[in-house]
């Protein structure tokens, strides 16, 4: 899907863009590697920068309700400083390495429902104005995919996935939101927990895996959440029995009582994915909830989403995110 537009604040004439992503889902921390094409206009132009931003579609809660806007993660310069001659063509590679704690927008080849994208700002003569929108496939770590299949495994299905503005308290989390893949219990776990969600905090040195299981309340008693969290490594991932240490995890979460997993530092990743405890109080997130939920059948993690109908929601929401955002620029 690759959308081709005039520049509007140069008016008739001016310079095309079109930015082209190499083919294939890239992972976090990896290289998103392209080109951006140009096309002169009717005159010269001065190519004073090319820009890529990453953005991503969120929902943030607030006292008035929901607001669904976009949020951009990453500013990449990739080019500039030419002259750009009437009617000519010009192609400028690039590469840009993705921030780690980039979301998973697939899993298994099925669109989660994550909608990300990278936009092309070009600088010229002194304007600005954003050119292309191309849409953004990121597919999961070794260690993010081997803990899903884990909870896959162990009964765990589907649910949604969704990106929240805000932070995590006590992680090492660098963007202004966070992705939750809410998940529905296994059989075994259902008497402990309505439902499971997990979210994935990557960096260089390893992994923050932040569980938070939904306790239902009891006759005297209202539901609360339990948050725990772990810290594994990237090493060896294809090495370890992710069902036994992702079902030890879960047997910690259901006996706790409260109680909270604190991450090592970055780059003290626990090869053995232990968790560090001490007491918590309160919940885990410091910034208003957001979520962009797709629903999904709980057939489990393995199967991913459930089908076609599924499928053609994910298609018609990335394909109305990337539109409504260009209909915005023009008419700015």
């Amino acid at each position: 899907m690759v959308f081709k537009k005039l520049l509007g604040s140069l008016g008739v004439g001016g310079p095309t863009v079109d930015t082209v992503l190499d083919p294939g889902a890239v992972r976090p921390g990896s290289s998103l590697t392209g080109q951006v094409h140009l096309k002169g206009g009717s005159a010269d132009f001065d190519i004073e920068q090319i820009t890529l931003e990453l953005v991503a579609r969120v929902e943030a809660e607030h006292d008035g309700g929901e607001t669904e806007g976009v949020a951009a993660f990453g500013r990449f310069t990739v080019g500039g400083g030419f002259r750009l001659a009437a009617g000519e063509q010009r192609s400028v590679p690039f590469g840009l390495a993705l921030p780690w704690e980039t979301p998973i927008t697939e899993l298994y080849g099925q669109a989660l429902g994550i909608v990300l994208g990278v936009r092309t700002e070009l600088a010229v003569a002194g304007a600005k104005d954003k050119g292309d929108l191309d849409p953004l496939a990121v597919a999961p770590l070794p260690v993010q995919e081997a803990v899903l299949e884990a909870l896959g495994q162990l009964g765990f299905g589907f649910k949604t996935a969704d990106l929240e503005y805000g932070h995590i308290r006590g992680t090492g989390q660098q963007l202004p939101f966070y992705q939750e893949i809410e998940l529905a219990p296994a059989p075994q776990y259902a008497y402990a927990m309505r439902e499971l969600e997990v979210t994935f905090l990557a960096h260089p040195g390893g992994m923050e895996v932040v569980l938070e299981a939904d306790k239902p309340g009891g006759f005297f008693s209202s539901g609360r959440d339990v948050v725990n969290r772990h810290v594994v490594s990237h090493d060896g991932a294809d090495q370890r029995d992710w069902n036994t240490v992702v079902d030890a995890w879960l047997r910690q979460m259901v006996a706790s009582h409260g109680h909270h997993s604190a991450p090592a530092p970055y780059g003290h990743a626990d090869p053995h994915g232990a968790h560090y405890s001490h007491d918590g109080h309160g919940g885990h997130r410091s910034g208003p909830g957001m979520g962009t939920a797709v629903a999904a059948g709980a057939a489990g993690l393995a199967v991913g989403v459930a089908g076609g109908l599924v499928a053609a929601e994910v298609v018609d929401e990335v394909g109305d995110f990337f539109e409504g955002d260009d209909e915005s620029d023009d008419e700015a």
